[in-house]
């Protein structure tokens, strides 16, 4: 059977699928239970000559580059012109079409598998452009400038264990150890230094975009493009994961941190002058905190007074471009992703130093024209691996007073 013969067969199940849902919908009712099994069996059909059709596609064209040196797939004119440093792409438009229109180029890194999920294929991001796409600025991301990350270990997606001070109630804020004075001639202190184990293993993440091939083709034009809408969707990703991450198959957030202290806020729906001084009390001091803010806070924190009278604003919003207003001097982002007003987690004060990122292999991009086929339309698929958890594991006793503690995340309860 060829790919003709396939795609004949997909025109067929396709057009079975269309009957169905034009039969209920012109008798403007529901599908009947037999006409969703049947539905339901055709979608699985289709599915599974999907996958046959591209595994073919696969074998066909790899039969094809043991016949021909020059793989005689149609490639767009711009793929054709060969750049300055041949070895090299020019940008990432150019890679991506490359990827698309001519997979057998010799400078595409191939990816066959990956640790623990078995085979998935893609084309490595070159070297070079990796950074271009995950070079975030603070104003877009608010998590990875401002952790601590860590590069991909070897292999890149393998598990990392660190040791770590156990810093909590029952020992002390140096992890066990014990300074007193001595007397001439008294006796030394016993110390245990007490360390935890402190692990981060990279998640697979993935996203997909659709583009015509047209614009693929196009490549040098739509390379800042392809560029930002990656860049964006990266970020996006990432942050609603360190955020409020469950730490189940993806990062820990700090919204779910064991670490964290829930400040519970003066009155129900609002932020008070109590509520951020009260937050601030509890907040490990020495780094550099911000305030993470839902975009629905706003109301609150322009009204926001710090006493009775209202005489004094507190949110200060700065007059220079690009510099973020401020809370008791700290700067607050907003997160769009965040919780709406009123809910736990609308305002919180973190000093992100101590949330870590373990980066692993990737991005890889993969590429199906098979999808839409009869749309000239292709799906671009993006795939990384990270993971990302606050390295204290509870709040931290006040050495002069253990009864109380601090956290470098504070949440709004």
């Amino acid at each position: 059977m060829t790919i003709q013969d396939l795609y004949n067969k997909k025109e067929e199940i396709v057009a079975s699928m269309r009957t169905i849902l034009e039969k209920a919908d012109s008798e403007s009712r529901a599908m009947t239970d037999e006409e969703v099994a049947s539905y339901e069996a055709l979608d699985k059909d289709l599915d599974r000559l999907d996958q046959t059709i591209e595994r073919m596609a696969k074998v066909e064209a790899a039969e094809a580059d043991t016949k021909h040196p020059i793989r005689k797939l149609y490639q767009p004119a711009n793929c054709r012109n060969k750049p300055d440093n041949p070895e090299e792409f020019r940008n990432i438009g150019e890679w991506l079409a490359t990827g698309r229109f001519n997979p057998g180029d010799k400078r595409l890194e191939y990816r066959e598998q990956s640790m623990g999920t078995g085979a998935e294929g893609g084309f490595a991001i070159p070297e070079k452009f990796r950074p271009e796409i995950l070079a975030v600025a603070p104003a877009p991301a608010i998590f990875r400038p401002r952790a601590t990350v860590i590069a991909s270990t070897d292999p890149p997606d393998s598990a990392l264990t660190m040791p770590v001070l156990d810093q909590t109630a029952a020992e002390n804020v140096y992890g066990g150890i014990v300074v007193d004075w001595i007397a001439e001639g008294g006796t030394k202190n016993l110390t245990d230094l007490r360390l935890k184990e402190f692990k981060l293993e990279p998640k697979e993440v993935a996203g997909y975009l659709i583009t015509t091939d047209k614009l693929l083709r196009n490549w040098a034009g739509a390379s800042n493009y392809f560029t930002q809408q990656f860049r964006q969707a990266i970020a996006g990703a990432e942050d609603m994961a360190f955020y409020s991450g469950s730490g189940v198959g993806r990062p820990l957030g700090i919204l779910n941190s064991p670490a964290r202290i829930d400040y519970t806020r003066a009155g129900a729906n609002a932020i008070a002058y109590a509520d951020v001084v009260g937050m601030y009390a509890r907040l490990k001091m020495g780094g550099s905190p911000v305030w993470i803010a839902s975009q629905t806070t706003i109301p609150q924190l322009c009204t926001m007074t710090d006493n009775a009278t209202g005489s004094n604003a507190i949110w200060v919003q700065n007059a220079a471009p690009g510099i973020p207003p401020t809370l008791l001097g700290i700067p607050v982002l907003f997160h769009d992703r965040s919780v709406a007003l009123g809910t736990k987690g609308d305002l919180i004060l973190a000093d992100l130093s101590y949330y870590y990122i373990l980066d692993g292999s990737g991005p890889y991009v993969a590429f199906s024209e098979h999808v839409a086929f009869t749309q000239n339309k292709t799906y671009i698929k993006i795939f990384w691996n990270v993971d990302g958890s606050p390295w204290l594991s509870a709040p931290l006793p006040l050495e002069g007073s253990t009864a109380n503690t601090v956290s470098p995340f504070i949440v709004l309860n």
